[in-house]
């Protein structure tokens, strides 16, 4: 696979890649697992940041949590944000809201950082912020955002996937150069649904079966039916690295590599579950045309306009 040329990558659809393309996925054969071909922690002159161990912790196992980097003042205040946006965009039946397919409350709200004022300046916290930059070695930019509202009861799991296979194949992001920041909002913890990860998976890309449908998003950010990863591969980097649960108090925040295997269990107890995710990628990561010829997801789900550095600040929520 790593000799394959840009053209033998899409089926000649037009991959405007500049180097060889190793991850190969959403083919007609058979499932394949690939060594990372690309670093996990980049070289970084930025004076701020990740520590040296938060890096080494980052690098070895492919996410980083961090306790109480939010204060209850500041929850309370970003979780009030996120019920109001919440309601207000049920209502509104917006196409950012990807809604339970069963119980019809919201699931999702996509380009968060766009759409809230709120959101949109908490992307430039540079407690969040500067991880990023420092980890992934330049100047970032928000790829996607978005709250994950898992309601008590009706919450349904999203299954195992590493993000990259789905941003590599439908977004055309070219490099595993970029890294999620979920910001716990309320309580995770082992009933909830919290984020389930598998240590040391991001080292290894997991090649998924199937070519991709038009608006295949309509389904996926709902139920993914492609891109799912093969269930003896996942067996495999399970007996390497375990099964981790990323559960923390309100406040907390975790930093996950793009390609690691992650997912979460249904929702049964009455109390949400609620976080918000920023996708960080580096400015020279920007996306390019997805495999297969098939057309860009839209622009609320993956950012193609506007791109520019996001300068840090000194927030005070």
């Amino acid at each position: 696979c790593n000799t394959c040329t840009n053209d033998e990558a899409d089926g000649g659809g037009g991959l405007n890649m500049q180097m060889s393309n190793p991850y190969l996925t959403r083919r007609s054969d058979a499932a394949a697992i690939i060594s990372r071909a690309d670093p996990v922690v980049y070289d970084s002159i930025l004076l701020e940041g990740a520590t040296a161990q938060q890096k080494q912790d980052y690098a070895t196992n492919g996410f980083l949590q961090i306790d109480d980097l939010f204060s209850t003042d500041e929850v309370k205040y970003l979780l009030d944000e996120l019920h109001q946006m919440r309601h207000a965009y049920a209502m509104q039946q917006r196409p950012e809201a990807i809604i339970e397919r069963e119980s019809q409350e919201v699931r999702s709200i996509f380009n968060v950082h766009r759409l809230n004022e709120v959101f949109k300046n908490l992307v430039s916290d540079e407690r969040v912020l500067n991880i990023a930059r420092s980890l992934l070695g330049s100047e970032v930019y928000i790829h996607q955002s978005r709250i994950n509202y898992k309601p008590g009861l009706h919450g349904k799991e999203f299954f195992w996937h590493s993000d990259f296979e789905t941003w590599h194949s439908e977004d055309g992001m070219p490099r595993m150069r970029a890294l999620s920041c979920s910001i716990l909002l309320t309580d995770n913890n082992e009933h909830n649904g919290p984020l389930l990860v598998i240590p040391g998976s991001h080292q290894h890309y997991i090649s998924c079966q199937g070519e991709t449908p038009d608006e295949h998003y309509k389904k996926s950010l709902k139920k993914q039916e492609y891109g799912v990863p093969d269930g003896s591969l996942l067996h495999y980097l399970a007996d390497m690295g375990g099964i981790h649960s990323c559960t923390g108090r309100a406040g907390s925040v975790v930093f996950f590599d793009c390609n690691l295997m992650h997912g979460s269990n249904s929702n049964i107890t009455p109390f949400s579950r609620s976080n918000i995710f920023f996708v960080y990628n580096s400015i020279d990561n920007q996306l390019q045309q997805p495999l297969g010829g098939i057309q860009p997801r839209p622009e609320f789900i993956a950012a193609r306009e506007d791109i520019a550095p996001i300068k840090p600040k000194n927030l005070i929520l």
